[in-house]
């Protein structure tokens, strides 16, 4: 038994189409899809990669700015320091300054006393013969 020769056209137009279909839709549409696939691959690689440069790079910004801080932190510790230092230099100085002036009020102050007495124990004498010239009513010896 022969198959009927409409049954063989049927065939053949079957596997015609299947070709055309394959070649001109199929194949197409697959190759779009896998260019799909490729391009999200690619743009999730690239996301991905932009991430741990973006990371690396706040990373390195951190420790960067730690550093500058810590420099800075130290420059202002040194400033201190010698700040403190200038403030003992000079409180160091006044002080030697201040017992200078005063060592030479003391001095000065201790030759007045002696000054003063001096001149008392000698006004004293003058007036010790004045009032026993006086009272003696003659000049005392």
């Amino acid at each position: 038994m022969l198959p009927d020769l409409s049954v063989v056209w049927v065939i053949f137009f079957l596997l015609v189409l299947t070709v055309i279909l394959d070649r001109f839709l199929f194949r197409p549409i697959q190759r779009v899809i896998q260019e799909r696939e490729a391009a999200g691959r690619s743009a999730r690689e690239l996301a991905d990669r932009s991430a741990r440069e973006a990371a690396a790079a706040t990373a390195e910004f951190e420790t960067k700015t730690a550093a500058a801080r810590a420099e800075v932190y130290r420059q202002m510790d040194d400033v201190l320091r010698v700040a403190r230092q200038a403030r003992t230099d000079l409180l160091t100085e006044t002080r030697a300054h201040a017992e200078q002036e005063i060592a030479a009020a003391s001095a000065q102050l201790q030759a007045e006393v002696d000054e003063a007495r001096r001149r008392l124990q000698t006004d004293a004498e003058m007036l010790g013969a004045a009032a026993a010239d006086r009272i003696l009513g003659r000049k005392a010896s």
